[in-house]
C-alpha cells in the first residue's frame, strides 16, 4: 500500500474533527508511526500532510490561521455548490475566475450548512444531508430531484444521552389515524436570492420536496429589497413552498467559526451562535399530510441515499429509538 493510502486511513482514525483540537506536525508523524508500515523520512511525511491538506477529498485539514490538523469534514456537494456560485453571479460564468472568492462563498454556503444542522438540534429536529446525489458526478438533473436536506421532526419521544426515545402510545394512535410517525422536510439553501435566481430557487426547492410533507428554502441573509420580497412572497405561495431567512448578512457569516466549530460547538456556544440568528418567516409551507409515494418509489430504485434515508426511518421505528444518521463506510 502506498504512503498516502496508508495515511489517508490512519489520518481517518487519529485526526480530530474539532478545529480547536488540531494535532501538530511533530505530535501527528509519532502517532502515525505506530500504524505505518514502511520507513518514511519525517520531511516525507510533512511533505504530505501539506498535499493532502490542500486536496479537499483527503481526511487531513490545516487550521487556517496557526500550526496543526485536524480531520476534515464532508465537502460541500458539488452540484448545490456551484449553484450558489452561479446565483450569486448572476450567471455570469466568467466572474469566477477568482480562486479565494470561490473558496470564501463555498466556506460561506459551508457555515450556513452548519448553522441549520445545529438550529435543528436546538429544536429537537434531526437531519439528513443528500451529498452522494449531489456529487461532482451526479446528473444536474438531480438539483431538481434532492434538497441539500431533509429535517425529520419525530414530534413525540423522550431525549436521552444517545438519542430519542419514541413514545410507543403516540406511535400507536398515529397508526390508527393513518397518520405518519414522522414529518419530512425538504431544504434547499441559500446564502442569498436575488431577482435573476430566486425563480429556480424556488422551482428546485418544490421539485425536490414532491416526495416530502414540505418544502423551504433557507436563506441565510435577509431579503432587503422590498420588491424582490413581494415577488418571493407571492410565488411561494403559489407553489405552497415555505421561505425563512436566518438573518445572517454574508459578512456575518465571514465573522462566524469554521464549520466544524459549528458542527461541534458545546452547549454555551451553541447558544451564543443561536443568539445571532434573527428568523424571519417570508412565506409558510404547505404541509402535506402523507409523503408522495410515487415520487420516493420512482427515487428509491435509482438513488442509494434515499434509500439509506428510508432504512435509518424504518430502522428508527422498529427499534422505538432514533439517533444522529451516520453514513455507511465506503
Amino acid at each position: 500500500m502506498s504512503l498516502r493510502s496508508q495515511l489517508s486511513e490512519l489520518l481517518a482514525e487519529i485526526l480530530p474533527l474539532n478545529p480547536r483540537d488540531s494535532i501538530k506536525g511533530t505530535e501527528l508523524i509519532r502517532l502515525l508511526r505506530m500504524g505505518l508500515n514502511g520507513d518514511y523520512s519525517d520531511a516525507s511525511l510533512r511533505y504530505h500532510f501539506s498535499v493532502m491538506s490542500c486536496d479537499p477529498n483527503s481526511p487531513i485539514a490545516k487550521v487556517e490561521k496557526g500550526q496543526g490538523y485536524y480531520k476534515r469534514g464532508a465537502s460541500m456537494p458539488a452540484l448545490s455548490g456551484a449553484q450558489e456560485l452561479v446565483a450569486m453571479q448572476q450567471g455570469r460564468l466568467d466572474d469566477l475566475g477568482d480562486n479565494s472568492a470561490v473558496d470564501q462563498a463555498m466556506l460561506r454556503l459551508g457555515k450556513f450548512r452548519a448553522i441549520v444542522q445545529k438550529y435543528a438540534e436546538t429544536q429537537s429536529i434531526f437531519t439528513f444531508e443528500f451529498r452522494e446525489s449531489l456529487s461532482a458526478g451526479a446528473p444536474l438533473g438531480n438539483l431538481w430531484k434532492f434538497p441539500e436536506m431533509v429535517l425529520i421532526d419525530w414530534e413525540h419521544g423522550q431525549f436521552d444521552e444517545d438519542g430519542l426515545e419514541l413514545d410507543p402510545a403516540h406511535l400507536a394512535l398515529k397508526q390508527t389515524l393513518g397518520l405518519p410517525p414522522y414529518r419530512l422536510s425538504s431544504i434547499r439553501m441559500r446564502v442569498e436570492t436575488n431577482h435573476d435566481s430566486f425563480r429556480e430557487d424556488l422551482f428546485q426547492t418544490m421539485s425536490a420536496s414532491l416526495w416530502a410533507n414540505e418544502g423551504t428554502l433557507y436563506l441565510a441573509g435577509s431579503i432587503q429589497d422590498e420588491s424582490l420580497g413581494d415577488q418571493v412572497r407571492a410565488l411561494a405561495g403559489e407553489l405552497g413552498i415555505g421561505v425563512i431567512s436566518f438573518g445572517l448578512a454574508p459578512h456575518d457569516l465571514d465573522d462566524l467559526p469554521h464549520p466544524a466549530q459549528i458542527q461541534n460547538a458545546m452547549d454555551r456556544e451553541t447558544e451564543a451562535l443561536m443568539g445571532r440568528l434573527r428568523i424571519e418567516k417570508i412565506a409558510s409551507a404547505k404541509r402535506r399530510t402523507h409523503c408522495g409515494w410515487e415520487s420516493l418509489q420512482s427515487l428509491r430504485h435509482d438513488h442509494p441515499e434515499m434509500n439509506q434515508l428510508l432504512a435509518w426511518l424504518g430502522g428508527s421505528l422498529e427499534n422505538g429509538k432514533v439517533k444522529p444518521f451516520q453514513a455507511p463506510r465506503a
